[in-house]
């Protein structure tokens, strides 16, 4: 297959944007012009939606831009932020999330980096790629200088993505922990589970952001100017409070689910304290009705006039005793 040979001229699942930092004027293209436009010298934009492709496999071939690997990789492999340093290009994979009711899915996208442009590949639409099409054009306009610009915009709207989602985390948190003050059921401790769960996992998503963010930060590459590099460490910092904020989370959720097993472990020594007490009262008795429940023929209590009522002011001298030394101790 020659290079561009399976490329239409127009397609939902493909969208060329060309940059003239000159003029600060962008205008979208088709991929014969791109072409053209990148041996003229121009930069441009590729983002290839290959849930909308015919056929995916042979779109990214034709392009013939980047190596048959990163082809492989886009369409196989499950999202996870990584990237890989390549002779004429730079290939970086970064994982988006978008919330699912209380849940997160994975959004991957694969962005690969040449001196005359920027390859976005994804399954459908992504959520920070989404966010970055709407602001793109004005940071363009008022800030762009290099090529570079876009690869602080697409990560500036990862960050974003991230900031939203651990947002929602917290909220979440909070809700569990106002649920642990009142009236608890079972499920509680089930969505307590699912959430440290969602927690790690993604935590699991920024740790790898953070490294691979680093590098491009602070190691040279001609496919990163200079300039943007100081701007990408900036936003390390971020993942790093995002992270930190993550650790924080955790913690509040496990010392409310601690204190709230602490509350019940109260409740069921002060229940046992007023048990332990009522077993006392009752211990001495039952040894007097026991005594005098048995069957010999003689007790001299029995003849005694008032034996019955001595019974009761024993038993009522005994129950006062007890619970005053109980009220002494603090056990009522």
């Amino acid at each position: 297959m020659k290079s561009g040979e399976s490329i239409p001229t127009r397609s939902a699942a493909l969208r060329i944007i060309e940059f003239d930092f000159e003029t600060k004027v962008e205008r979208e293209i088709d991929f014969p012009t791109a072409r053209a436009s990148m041996a003229a010298g121009a930069y441009v934009w590729i983002d290839i939606d290959l849930n909308a492709a015919e056929d995916p496999s042979a779109l990214l071939t034709g392009l013939d831009l980047f190596s048959h690997e990163i082809v492989e990789d886009a369409l196989t492999r499950e999202p996870a932020t990584q990237h890989a340093r390549y002779a004429d290009h730079l290939h970086v994979v970064v994982s988006g999330c978008r919330l699912v009711g209380r849940n997160f899915d994975l959004e991957r996208v694969d962005a690969v980096l040449g001196e005359r442009f920027l390859v976005t590949i994804h399954d459908g639409p992504v959520v920070f790629l989404g966010a970055l099409d709407k602001s793109y054009a004005q940071d363009f306009r008022q800030f762009a200088e290099s090529p570079s610009f876009l690869v602080y915009e697409l990560w500036d709207h990862l960050i974003d993505n991230y900031l939203s989602v651990q947002k929602r985390f917290e909220e979440r948190v909070e809700e569990l922990q106002a649920e642990l003050i009142g009236n608890v059921d079972d499920m509680v401790f089930a969505r307590i589970s699912e959430l440290g769960a969602d927690l790690l996992h993604f935590r699991k998503v920024v740790l790898p952001a953070r490294a691979v963010l680093t590098d491009l930060s602070t190691r040279k590459s001609r496919f990163i100017s200079d300039a943007t590099q100081p701007y990408l460490a900036n936003m390390v910092g971020t993942l790093e409070r995002v992270l930190q904020d993550l650790l924080v989370d955790r913690d509040i959720l496990s010392n409310s689910l601690n204190l709230y097993m602490s509350l019940v472990s109260h409740r069921t020594n002060e229940v046992m304290k007023k048990l332990t007490v009522v077993s006392v009262i009752f211990l001495p008795l039952t040894f007097l009705c026991g005594v005098y429940g048995m069957n010999f023929k003689e007790l001299p209590e029995l003849e005694w006039r008032y034996g019955y009522a001595g019974f009761w002011l024993l038993v009522l001298l005994i129950v006062a005793s007890i619970g005053f030394i109980s009220r002494r101790a603090r056990l009522l």
